[in-house]
């Protein structure tokens, strides 16, 4: 569904927030909790991508990774 597009869409920003932040982790420029709750941020919005898609009667598109050649 839309939303639950958007909601992925949220994950995706938060999880290349959290990879920023694991950077500057290594100069001491932020606290450790902040990567805590952007990676809690991620996993919210996965599971509401999921709960939007389940109340929309749409199934969830599951990743497949790509065979080796």
């Amino acid at each position: 569904s839309r939303a639950a597009a958007l909601a992925h869409q949220a994950r995706t920003v938060a999880r290349r927030a959290e990879r920023s932040v694991v950077s500057l982790l290594q100069f001491d420029a932020v606290r450790p909790v902040v990567q805590q709750y952007l990676n809690r941020l991620s996993d919210l919005c996965f599971i509401l991508a999921r709960c939007l898609n389940k109340h929309a009667d749409r199934p969830d598109v599951l990743w497949q990774p790509q065979a080796k050649s």
